[in-house]
């Protein structure tokens, strides 16, 4: 006699369907559980035993067989234990199930036949749905994460036993509801810093804006103590807030890595991740044996805040160019290869030198470094990767006017509302095309968007000459120069849009 349950296998941000087949023999009693599980898998065999024995139901006699089919597929994590003590209860019990061909059931069980919290939820009830499941039945506390999936029947569920009422018609579980519309207006922005804090710098706060209003790379290169780090943390604030549907994009990746808020259940603030000098390549684009997303995919639809950016080994930096480039991130193992998605501005913070203070105008400190340690602390920034960024910001430190003056300095509120404005014009440009913002514009759209007046040509052209732009930087300025325009409100781009972009294209101090 046997039973079949359904239920997924996670995959990064994709899932198989997963058969749990349980097949009883009248033999020595044995409970084996085959098809590629991980030890998390193996062990459920304790927990779906004592479950059972706790919840009241009989365990099958005999020898149990419990096949996760396809067989060559990896499964990983304690979801598959509710499918499992499925199947055994109704072998154990001789129960007559409906059919659960259209189900899928996901969670982890406790001794006491609870179940518990499970990592991944959205992601694999997004693929139940595209696989054709219907309804779905997941632990109380995942229920409201994975009713944000539309037109599938979720059930949360407390405990083992109250599953099997449900399916036997005992007793009937509430569907769980979440009102979509009503979560798209509790998704806000939470800046850490507001802009108006921030004294002087008003070269690097229109930087900030433009790279918010048109998604752009960013780098900052400055002095200690001139505020990049505070500008950076104010960066966030001026960034429009998430719709959604990226909303649920990065509450599939924070799921999946177990990072989800515990008092919620909806990523509602753009990321914001910094990382540490001492990070290593696995921790950036994600690793493990089963590869987990990275700091690059867990600043999907955010900000990666790279500070003291020459201070990184080159070869960690460099890991940044291709996701930079493919806003994607593909990681591949022996057990095979996932992707996670990449789409991050990135903003970078660097000193001018080891000691910080070369070059650096109205100091009040003299450069002690020589001019070979200045060479090698910059080369860490290959070309190839400054390349990819697109304005490049020099942050001088603050004048004793600007600090001790009363006027209050513009507010991100006031900055967000022209972003946003910047934003609704490309929103309308790009309708019915796959991208969104002028950063995701490839050589064709840049070539029907972003025509230049003719002595606005002119000066791009001098420009490649004097400044030897690579046809990466050339495309990215005319990128920028569409954004600043946008920021003006104007259809065309001028030769003052051209130029205001072409003074953030300087080397960075290179």
């Amino acid at each position: 006699m046997n039973s079949v349950v359904y239920s997924l296998a996670s995959r990064g941000l994709q899932a198989d369907l997963i058969s749990v087949e349980v097949e009883n023999y009248r033999s020595n009693p044995g409970f084996v559980v085959v098809g590629l599980g991980d030890t998390a898998v193996q062990e459920s065999r304790e927990r779906v035993r004592a479950a059972i024995k706790n919840s009241g139901f009989r365990f099958p006699r005999g020898k149990v067989v419990v096949n996760l089919a396809p067989a060559d597929i990896h499964k990983s994590g304690p979801c598959f234990d509710l499918p499992i003590a499925l199947g055994l209860v109704a072998l154990g019990e001789s129960l007559i199930l409906p059919d659960l061909k259209n189900m899928a059931f996901f969670g982890e069980l406790a001794l006491d036949g609870s179940l518990r919290h499970v990592d991944g939820v959205l992601g694999m009830v997004a693929e139940a749905k595209d696989k054709g499941i219907q309804t779905v039945f997941v632990p109380l506390v995942n229920a409201a994460e994975a009713a944000m999936i539309e037109n599938v029947t979720v059930y949360g569920v407390e405990t083992l036993k109250d599953v099997i009422n449900h399916l036997c018609g005992f007793e009937n579980l509430e569907e769980k509801t979440v009102e979509r519309m009503k979560e798209l207006e509790n998704i806000s922005q939470l800046a850490v810093v507001d802009m108006k804090v921030i004294k002087g710098q008003a070269f690097a706060k229109r930087a900030l804006e433009i790279a918010a209003a048109g998604g752009h790379n960013i780098l900052m290169n400055g002095s200690p103590g001139s505020g990049k780090s505070l500008l950076a943390k104010a960066f966030r604030g001026i960034l429009p807030p998430l719709t959604l549907d990226e909303s649920l994009e990065v509450t599939k990746v924070y799921s999946l890595a177990g990072l989800l808020p515990k008092d919620d259940y909806l990523m509602r603030q753009r990321p914001f991740r910094i990382i540490h000098h001492t990070a290593s390549g696995a921790s950036l684009v994600g690793g493990g044996r089963i590869p987990m997303p990275g700091e690059i995919s867990l600043a999907h639809r955010g900000v990666l805040f790279v500070d003291e950016m020459s201070e990184f080994p080159s070869h960690v930096l460099d890991l940044l160019r291709q996701p930079m480039e493919d806003r994607q991130i593909t990681i591949s193992r022996t057990s095979g290869s996932l992707t996670y998605p990449a789409q991050f501005l990135l903003c970078g913070a660097m000193n001018p030198c080891p000691c910080g203070y070369y070059n650096v105008p109205n100091s009040q400190r003299e450069c002690s470094c020589t001019p070979n340690v200045i060479s090698r602390y910059k080369s860490k920034l290959s070309g190839p990767l400054m390349d990819r960024i697109d304005l490049y910001c020099s942050v001088s430190p603050v004048k004793y006017d600007d600090l001790s003056s009363e006027d209050e300095a513009e507010t991100s509120e006031n900055v967000l509302k022209r972003v946003l404005k910047a934003r609704e014009k490309q929103t309308v440009r790009f309708k019915g095309k796959d991208l969104h913002i002028n950063s995701e514009m490839s050589p064709k759209h840049i070539a029907q968007f972003c025509t230049l007046e003719p002595d606005a040509q002119e000066v791009l052209e001098i420009a490649m000459r004097v400044h030897h732009l690579s046809a990466r930087g050339y495309h990215r300025v005319l990128k920028v120069a569409r954004t600043v325009a946008d920021l003006e409100g104007s259809e065309k781009v001028s030769k003052d849009h051209l130029c205001e972009a072409l003074q953030y294209r300087h080397d960075g101090g290179k």
